[in-house]
């Protein structure tokens, strides 16, 4: 099976419609497909339910889909430092469904395994519990009541990594592998952007993050600039 596709937008031929959910990788501008993201912009398709940490900032990342309006709803943990999404979603123009952090990650995951739910002591008795099924169970500390949380199936999961084989084995680089790898699992077809690709049988077996099988497409989206959420400067002392 040919993995490795010339381009973003040939990568994602044939895969993208509107009203489809991706799932997507990263963590605030750190691993993000950045290539994969300029080509579902450009492709125009809407109507979008976007799962990810975080929806970028204004003009970067995810920020550029819902610039372009083409997202209509969130699933998220952290949504700061993004005007555009405050904006829409105080209008009513933007469906947003917050999750915690760990429990995103999890849902994820549980997708990935192909576990419809599961349940957690994350969230019960907030805002986050309101709607969902709770039961109590008997555990080590007695008996505690959970809330009932949903894997995330999508049709669509983009995420980056660091390398990679001919055949799709992934290495993530440091921060990028906390949702990257839960991310990739989730989708009906996963495609990927890698700065490097290697031969076949060069990696180390163990230090190998997610298996080829996981993975329908790459593209090589090298060479990056390194974008910073936050630039904090300070007056140089002085004697």
């Amino acid at each position: 099976m040919k993995k490795l596709f010339p381009d973003a937008t040939s990568a994602l031929d044939g895969l993208l419609h509107d009203g489809m959910m991706i799932a997507a990788g990263g963590f605030g501008l750190c691993g993000i497909p950045e290539r994969l993201i300029d080509a579902v912009v450009e492709s125009g398709v809407s109507g979008l339910t976007v799962a990810s940490n975080n929806a970028g900032i204004d003009n970067e990342g995810l920020g550029k889909l819902l610039r372009t309006k083409q997202v209509a709803k969130m699933i998220s943990s952290y949504v700061g430092e993004n005007k555009e999404f405050e904006r829409q979603f105080l209008a009513g123009e933007l469906e947003v469904e917050f999750c915690p952090q760990g429990t995103l990650a999890e849902r994820m995951r549980a997708g990935g395994a192909g576990i419809p739910g599961f349940y957690t002591r994350t969230g019960f008795g907030t805002e986050v519990a309101e709607g969902k099924e709770t039961k109590r169970f008997d555990g080590p500390n007695g008996e505690l009541d959970y809330v009932l949380e949903h894997g995330i199936f999508a049709d669509l999961a983009i995420v980056k990594a660091w390398k990679a084989d001919e055949t799709g084995n992934l290495v993530f680089r440091k921060t990028a592998r906390n949702f990257n790898l839960p991310a990739a699992t989730c989708g009906k077809v996963c495609v990927v952007e890698v700065e490097e690709i290697v031969p076949t049988g060069s990696l180390d077996p163990d230090h190998i993050h997610l298996p080829g099988v996981y993975v329908q497409r790459m593209i090589v989206g090298a060479p990056y600039d390194k974008k910073i959420e936050f630039v904090t400067t300070r007056t140089r002392e002085t004697a």
